[in-house]
């Protein structure tokens, strides 16, 4: 649709009609509850330890160097997501070990990929704003039926965090990196429109994370994880576990 001075309503008042908003001080909470209390609780485990927590070595400016760094281990993991905007689903993932930079500080980098449907009440906004913009435009109040829409993810992360070894043989971490969005959206009445132009996009998001780790041995080991991604109109908490295999030498305060 065209206005008077010529430029596209779709283009320009869609735009900023479709950032969808929430409601939302309650929902974030509910949506960020379980991935944080993953990360609270790695980190409580280290702190209610005391003196009895300590990193994997003692850490000096000298022993950081990129030159540590080397695939050592590979975890393929299974989650839960629960973003503010769209369906809780599962997810899938790996996660690659690439060693410690320094004393305690390891490196790692891996994917996730989710899939789901937008909330019925997120729909119902879009289609009342789009009724909205073509009654100021025609003057006419269409019935608007978006119908399903699908929203997927493949987020790419690269990651740092600093681990500790508790009582009981435990490993714990907590840390933060930076995350690669491939967002697409779908649908029948939204196929080739704007609207799926917005959706589709690529964002760059940061997260917060931490988990556990039990050793089953000097290569095994399962982990648990929650992680609270940030990223524009869609910061999401996920909890996920995944079972790592490590090849070569444990570093140093990681063998049980």
């Amino acid at each position: 649709m065209t206005n008077g001075n010529g430029t596209n309503g779709n283009g320009t008042r869609g735009m900023r009609m479709i950032r969808m908003r929430r409601n939302r001080a309650g929902r974030r909470r509910m949506v960020l509850g379980p991935a944080l209390a993953v990360i609270v609780t790695g980190a409580g485990l280290a702190w209610g330890a005391g003196p009895m927590a300590q990193p994997l070595v003692a850490q000096g400016l000298a022993d950081f160097d990129y030159e540590n760094l080397s695939p050592r281990g590979i975890m393929p993991n299974i989650g839960w997501v629960r973003p503010g905007t769209v369906n809780p689903t599962g997810s899938i993932g790996a996660r690659l070990d690439l060693g410690y930079l320094g004393p305690g500080v390891r490196i790692t980098t891996g994917f996730s990929q989710w899939s789901s449907t937008l909330r019925r009440s997120e729909v119902a906004i879009l289609e009342e704003q789009l009724a909205d913009l073509v009654e100021t435009q025609t003057g006419t109040r269409p019935e608007v039926d978006l119908g399903r829409i699908t929203w997927s993810d493949v987020a790419l992360n690269a990651d740092a965090h600093v681990v500790w070894r508790v009582p009981g043989g435990l490993l714990t971490y907590a840390g933060a990196g930076g995350t690669a969005h491939v967002m697409r959206g779908g649908g029948v009445a939204v196929e080739g429109t704007f609207i799926q132009d917005l959706l589709n996009t690529i964002r760059a998001g940061a997260n917060l994370h931490g988990g556990i780790e039990v050793p089953l041995g000097a290569q095994l080991r399962v982990v648990g994880e929650g992680r609270i991604e940030l990223v524009q109109s869609v910061t999401y908490a996920q909890v996920r576990a995944g079972l790592q295999y490590t090849w070569g030498p444990a570093a140093p305060g990681e063998r049980p």
